[in-house]
């Protein structure tokens, strides 16, 4: 599937247009090499990137930690517009025309120094499968408790960077297991997050609705899908939980969620090979809080 791809560098700061059949990235690019240098990715519907200024302050803030200069919001949401113009049809799922847009910010080389691009893709029917009929995922452990990395700011605690070298192991070993999805786990068996996601589950229970995800402070990336829905949820009146959960929680639950900003909310099926409720009444409600209590972009 082919990108359109705006790069934004010391020759072009504003943002132009690129062939992305050609090379763009030198090979001793720094964040080809070293995977150092941090990213966003954003859902984009009918031509309007979603939850920009979200993005856009986590992006900056992964910067901060990362020591990377970002161009002002101003000049991204101009370069992304730029490639949504000449971006081939987006993918149709029933809400809209649908483009991942990915912001990716790099060290660069040592001469030339630290650059970014956007590539803006059609969401593809894999995604639209997901988000209808739900996902296997099962539990792997992390291996150390990543709230344990707070003090040490050289481990960028926090910053979504370019080193998704594990997160795509653990999917592979998920897809080697029969699962389509990773859930991470602390050592204490303590949920985390999914390899490539939030993770929400509902408890309803004589009345009280309640929405529970892990603790945002604990070492685990905040979600700008999560934060829209709790938002959204806390207007309908909802409940809302910062963990902990553990594995039984999820077991319990009256529906489980990984999400994503392009994914949005995909229903968790079967955890560890076990059935997990899946109401799709719920998994509508949780759709419409990340589409439709606020203006694009």
């Amino acid at each position: 599937m082919t990108s359109t791809v705006v790069v934004l560098d010391a020759a072009r700061p504003e943002g132009a247009l690129v062939d992305p059949a050609v090379p763009l990235v030198r090979i001793d690019d720094q964040g080809l090499t070293r995977g150092d240098g941090v990213f966003e990715t954003m859902r984009a519907v009918d031509g309007r990137v979603q939850k920009f200024e979200a993005h856009y302050q986590r992006l900056t803030a992964s910067a901060r930690l990362a020591q990377l200069p970002v161009p002002d919001a101003a000049v991204y949401r101009a370069a992304a517009g730029l490639a949504l113009a000449h971006a081939a049809p987006g993918g149709e799922g029933g809400l809209g025309a649908e483009h991942s847009v990915k912001i990716v910010v790099s060290r660069g080389t040592p001469e030339d120094g630290p650059w970014s691009w956007i590539a803006v893709t059609p969401v593809p029917e894999s995604t639209f499968r997901q988000r209808r009929e739900g996902v296997d995922a099962v539990l792997l452990p992390r291996g150390h408790d990543p709230a344990q990395d707070a003090g040490y700011p050289w481990l960028l605690p926090g910053a979504k960077t370019l080193s998704y070298a594990v997160n795509m192991a653990a999917l592979r070993h998920a897809r080697s297991l029969g699962a389509d999805e990773a859930v991470f786990t602390a050592e204490d068996r303590r949920v985390l997050e999914g390899a490539t996601s939030s993770v929400i589950c509902a408890r309803v229970r004589e009345g009280a609705r309640t929405l529970v995800t892990p603790e945002p402070s604990h070492g685990i990336l905040p979600g700008t899908t999560q934060a829209k829905i709790f938002a959204a949820a806390r207007r309908d009146g909802w409940e809302l939980g910062y963990g902990p959960l553990y594995p039984a929680d999820l077991m319990t639950a009256d529906a489980v969620w990984l999400v994503s900003s392009v994914r949005l909310a995909v229903p968790v099926r079967r955890l560890d090979a076990q059935p997990l409720p899946v109401d799709p009444q719920l998994t509508r409600l949780v759709t419409v809080w990340v589409t439709g209590d606020a203006p694009a972009g």
